[in-house]
């Protein structure tokens, strides 16, 4: 099977940012973890070179109609003009990607062009923060969602703006080839393991006497004790803060409250036991802190939307699918229905 094909959009002055993070997670050769990883093609959405806001020029060395015929369809930021008034040729290719069954994705304002080409009517989406109000205005049969990093709706995501990129980013790695690798490629790009969609993108700033290394050593700690009943006072006692303030920061700082954030990261932790090991559900259960497989069940669920052995025999039917070069209709799967469906099985 070959690489998955993940076309960029690039117009004129567009955030270099934006761009170098796709260029990052997609466009670094990476098979060393997964084989085959993604072929990321640039392409121009309007004549060339075009500039970037850094001061360079790009001339892809792809058009429109490469665009159309990729696996995935990438719009990033844009600079106000191609907001205002996107390129008309490239609001119709995204639409006939689109029509094809190609997965479209808008990072920050690159919600804007997908806005235009009707794509986001009825849909939930996100863009910057800062451009809510406008974005608003401009296309009211959307339903915007400014307060998240992300939104997965399937076939179509959008994520709000600069750091919110790295998290969508990591997302579809998590989508496409798992939890472990998306971690891996966190690792590598010395960034967190990625931020699910919900948490806020504007927390607010935590105070300055605690560093906000001394909140990022805790949640490593924490990581490494995930098979251990923890509460906030044992957070609170590794931090030196007392609960109440610890719990405030924490908030403050991640948008999500500790006792969230730990079972957010014992139902990631299984995810990764349940596509990289053989090991039984209540074995899982007792390293991931759930105690036992009736309550991994029941977290893992409403975390996830199926069950662990759901999410297992999905991960590996689509392993053994992506690994044969029969291409297999799955319409009628259940369960692999409900983890293309945009909700957070993956």
């Amino acid at each position: 099977m070959g690489a998955h094909v993940i076309a960029v959009a690039v117009t004129d002055n567009l955030p270099i940012f934006e761009l170098a993070v796709p260029q990052e997670v997609f466009g670094t050769d990476r098979r060393d973890i997964a084989d085959p990883w993604y072929d990321m093609r640039l392409c121009a959405a309007e004549p060339g070179p075009l500039r970037t806001t850094g001061g360079g020029f790009l001339n892809p060395s792809y058009g429109l109609d490469d665009l159309v015929e990729a696996d995935t369809v990438l719009v990033p930021a844009c600079a106000r003009a191609a907001q205002v008034n996107p390129p008309a040729d490239l609001v119709e290719a995204l639409r006939v990607a689109h029509a094809r069954g190609k997965r479209i994705v808008g990072i920050c304002t690159g919600a804007y062009v997908l806005a235009a080409a009707d794509l986001l009517d009825g849909r939930r989406a996100t863009t910057h923060w800062m451009n809510a109000q406008d974005f608003a205005a401009r296309f009211p049969l959307v339903d915007l969602d400014p307060r998240v990093l992300y939104v997965d709706e399937g076939d179509i995501l959008t994520s709000a703006g600069t750091a919110a990129a790295i998290d969508l980013c990591l997302h579809l790695v998590w989508r496409d080839h798992g939890a472990a690798i998306a971690h891996e490629v966190a690792r590598r790009m010395v960034v967190p393991p990625h931020r699910g969609g919900e948490h806020t993108q504007y927390p607010s700033a935590p105070a300055r006497s605690v560093p906000p290394d001394d909140l990022s050593a805790v949640l490593e700690w924490a990581r490494g004790r995930l098979d251990q009943p923890l509460t906030v006072n044992d957070l609170a006692r590794a931090a030196n803060l007392s609960p109440r303030t610890f719990a405030r920061r924490f908030r403050d700082t991640l948008g999500t409250t500790p006792l969230q954030w730990l079972l957010e990261q014992r139902v990631r932790l299984a995810q990764e036991l349940l596509e990289t090991t053989d090991e039984p559900v209540e074995r899982i259960a007792h390293r991931t802190g759930f105690g036992t497989g009736a309550n991994l069940r029941q977290h893992f669920g409403r975390v996830s939307g199926v069950t662990p052995q759901s999410y297992r025999h999905v991960f590996r039917y689509r392993n053994a699918a992506a690994a044969s070069p029969v291409v297999h209709d799955t319409s009628e799967h259940p369960a692999l229905v409900i983890a293309r469906s945009g909700g957070e099985a993956r």
